[in-house]
């Protein structure tokens, strides 16, 4: 039965800020590393071997992925990264305080911009601080300007399709550590979740959220380890 753990990134230092961090390469907070160190003790209790390990080229998930396996013993197992597990990207709103920003356009449009399915913040303005054009991780990549979470499981699904599946379908135990968007996709997409109730769905940070898969790599169970901090699960 093919077995895969997703786990998002512990607190970052721009969450501890507050701030909308999206592509940009923000590390983990102290606390985050406990967060990454708890999720690998979680791990090693439940004895699962992982064959390999896929990330995003983002510090505060490959971090994660690397201080949870070293907890669990299993550091040594392959890792891929690709920014098709990146976070989504906040478009104009990135690197901005959240609560400023509520004050400044009103929290229900702040809420829209970050919780609604199909709707992007303001698009990014080329040659700023954050244009990632010139970063060499996205050489040759379609870099976008803004991302809703639609447009974060278009580019998310095809490397799922391509990459995760099947090796998923060869029977492989995976870890995928990456992000609170990047992750949504795929839960979206594993559990049939409709658009509209997505939106009502969170990952915690450093809590792994264990499914088991049927032939099909359609889920047959699911529980986050930390049940303490655990999140609503969509029904299988």
């Amino acid at each position: 039965m093919p077995t895969l753990v997703l786990v998002r990134h512990g607190q970052s230092q721009w969450n501890l800020e507050n701030r909308f961090t999206g592509w940009v390469d923000v590390d983990l907070s102290a606390q985050g590393e406990a967060e990454a160190d708890r999720a690998g003790a979680l791990l090693a209790e439940t004895g699962l071997q992982f064959d390999r390990v896929f990330t995003s080229v983002l510090t505060r998930a490959i971090r994660t992925a690397n201080i949870a396996l070293a907890r669990a013993g299993q550091l040594w197992i392959p890792m891929v990264k690709d920014w098709r597990l990146n976070e989504r990207h906040y478009g104009g709103l990135t690197g901005l305080n959240k609560a400023e920003t509520a004050e400044r356009h009103g929290e229900e449009q702040v809420k829209v911009w970050r919780r609604s399915y199909d709707v992007p913040p303001p698009p990014l303005a080329p040659g700023g601080e954050y244009d990632f054009a010139r970063d060499r991780r996205y050489a040759g990549a379609p870099i976008p300007d803004t991302e809703s979470l639609k447009t974060t499981l278009d580019r998310v699904l095809p490397y799922w399709a391509s990459d995760i599946a099947p090796a998923l379908a060869k029977g492989e135990t995976l870890l995928i550590a990456a992000h609170g968007n990047s992750l949504r996709a795929i839960v979206k997409h594993l559990f049939g979740v409709p658009d509209s109730e997505i939106v009502g769905v969170e990952i915690p940070t450093g809590n792994p959220l264990l499914i088991e898969l049927d032939a099909a790599l359609k889920p047959v169970a699911a529980r986050y380890l930390d049940a303490d901090r655990a999140q609503p699960l969509p029904a299988i």
